[in-house]
């Protein structure tokens, strides 16, 4: 009975004992990571433009303008001014004598000062927020550049890849085909080379996309084991309405002449120092037993003129705003070209990639009859690796198309204005 008891018991940790080994092995195990998820252009924008400085230090400047129109909005244009005095005889006579002075100036705005200056604190709060959309702008060109560069990349690394791997078949069935005595030793020595400079083409394109990755993760502060899946896809092409929108550049260039000609109306009101006006109130008294006789007096204090000084800042004024009104004419200009060449490098690329996109169909074509031909013995070695070579060559120039089609949008986008989307 005991043994039987036994027995029972045995039988009935058994699956208890499965089952704490498999939660064991279960958390033993190493998890299995999920892939990353592809990364689009807009969202890289994002990441990249929170690593910016500008990104970093936008609240603090949006912070900043927003003082400064409070400031020109206030009752005065300084701080008020309290003045306290006191004169005694304590030191020298010792009759009790005392004068007490307590005052108060307040600065005054100029005619029309107060609302040159809000004008000026307005444009300069718009003025920070163009100057962000220009940063923004400005990393959107470096980002697709980086975007289509490795994305060119791991094209040319693909199609190398491939051209390899082919020339690697090649030559295999050349070997087999030379120890049958059907092929000479020198088409063997022809394949195996052509099989390593279709090796050393690979590898360099392996170096090609590693350089290139490398630059966009720099730009997006990703790690090196971390993974960089790209979402393939081209931008959306910029609608015919998009030609009227605001351009980055040109409305931070507006956003300065405005700034510049408020600066300067501002300088021009501002002809002398603020005037001040004066509160004082005076107690005092001869001797230490004679009454204290109180005065309460009221000024006003205008300076004369601003002289030189005046002068000097209204022309550095006019000058800053001559050079950014001449600057924006410019700049408008050179947007407008570079918007026209933009439109016609994206026509001329659409079309090269319709012609390689044939190019390369009639290669995999002419690669496939020539295998066969030479499979049955009626093509020679050096032909066949002639046709090899000219369909690699002709699908290389055709990721190459591609690539470039999807680089013309996003130079249009960007000689636009138009931030990733």
């Amino acid at each position: 009975s005991t043994l039987e008891h036994g027995m029972h018991l045995i039988s009935h940790a058994r699956p208890l004992a499965a089952l704490c080994c498999a939660l064991a092995f279960g958390f033993m195990a190493p998890s299995r990571a999920e892939p990353a998820a592809p990364l689009s252009l807009p969202q890289a924008f994002e990441r990249a433009w929170a690593r910016q400085p500008e990104a970093q230090a936008l609240a603090a400047r949006r912070e900043a303008a927003q003082a400064q129109r409070e400031a020109a909005a206030a009752w005065t244009p300084e701080p008020a001014a309290l003045e306290a005095s006191v004169r005694s005889d304590r030191f020298h006579r010792r009759q009790g004598a005392q004068e007490l002075e307590l005052g108060l100036a307040l600065p005054l705005w100029l005619p029309n000062e107060r609302a040159r200056s809000q004008a000026l604190a307005a444009a300069q709060a718009q003025g920070v927020e163009a100057e962000a959309l220009r940063a923004q702008w400005q990393l959107a060109q470096q980002l697709r550049e980086h975007w289509w560069a490795l994305a060119l990349a791991r094209e040319e690394q693909q199609a190398a890849q491939e051209r390899w791997q082919a020339s690697q078949a090649l030559a295999a069935d050349v070997a087999r085909r030379t120890q049958a005595g059907e092929l000479a030793r020198a088409d063997q020595h022809q394949a195996e080379a052509a099989t390593a400079g279709a090796r050393a083409e690979h590898l360099l394109a392996q170096a090609r996309n590693s350089a290139a990755e490398q630059q966009l993760r720099a730009l997006l502060g990703l790690a090196p084991q971390e993974a960089l899946p790209l979402l393939d896809g081209p931008e959306p092409e910029p609608e015919p309405a998009d030609d009227a929108t605001a351009h980055p550049l040109l409305a931070a260039l507006a956003a300065k002449v405005q700034a510049a000609r408020s600066a300067a109306a501002l300088a021009q009101a501002q002809s002398r120092d603020n005037p001040e006006l004066t509160l004082l109130q005076t107690r005092e008294r001869g001797a230490r037993s004679e009454a204290s006789n109180g005065t309460l007096s009221l000024g006003l204090r205008i300076p004369l003129g601003g002289g030189q000084r005046q002068r000097a800042a209204l022309a550095s004024a006019t000058a800053e705003q001559t050079e950014a009104e001449i600057a924006l004419a410019r700049e408008r200009e050179r947007v407008q070209a570079q918007a026209h060449s933009a439109r016609a490098a994206l026509a001329a690329a659409r079309a090269v990639l319709q012609a390689t996109d044939e190019r390369a169909r009639l290669a995999r074509e002419t690669r496939a009859f020539f295998d066969k031909s030479f499979r049955l013995g009626e093509t020679d070695l050096p032909t066949r690796l002639r046709v090899e070579l000219e369909a690699a060559q002709a699908q290389r120039e055709q990721a190459r198309a591609r690539i470039a089609l999807h680089q013309a949008i996003a130079q249009l986008r960007q000689a636009l204005g138009l931030l990733p989307q």
